[in-house]
């Protein structure tokens, strides 16, 4: 990644509380990925590959053949079977091209431990998408 994408990063609320050094490092230690529309990237069921952050592109949820989510720039998927050693428990596709930062599986509980505010965000957002579950379904 070059400057414009490390300030790219910095705008991601995933990513917000960390200094420059901090993202500097996280774009030399992890790799993007590209992903063409129509990939499916994780598989329900099977081994989780990582933490998966879009930097650019749009990717759909799917579980039991029906869409539940669409995730965006600045969102992320599949750290909860990579925190948890679980098969995933929906598929992800690429809805459009889509360009992701990948922390392998091993690396996720390393990389949140590293960057406690990228851990934090992240429980922020997971506990907005339980509540947002919870309403759903109440």
């Amino acid at each position: 990644m070059n400057g414009t994408e490390i300030e790219s990063l910095a705008r991601l609320a995933l990513f917000a509380g960390l200094s420059r050094p901090q993202l500097e490092a996280i774009t030399h230690a992890y790799d993007e990925e590209m992903f063409p529309e129509g990939q499916r990237i994780l598989r329900k069921g099977l081994t989780g590959a990582g933490l998966y952050v879009i930097l650019d592109g749009v990717a759909t949820v799917v579980l039991n053949d029906s869409e539940i989510a669409r995730l965006g720039r600045g969102e992320f998927f599949g750290e909860v079977s990579s925190l948890l050693g679980d098969a995933p428990t929906a598929d992800v596709v690429a809805s459009t091209a889509l360009r992701c930062l990948v922390i392998p599986e091993p690396k996720v509980e390393e990389f949140l431990l590293a960057n406690p505010p990228v851990a934090v965000n992240m429980l922020r957002a997971e506990a907005l998408r339980l509540s947002e579950t919870l309403q759903w379904k109440g």
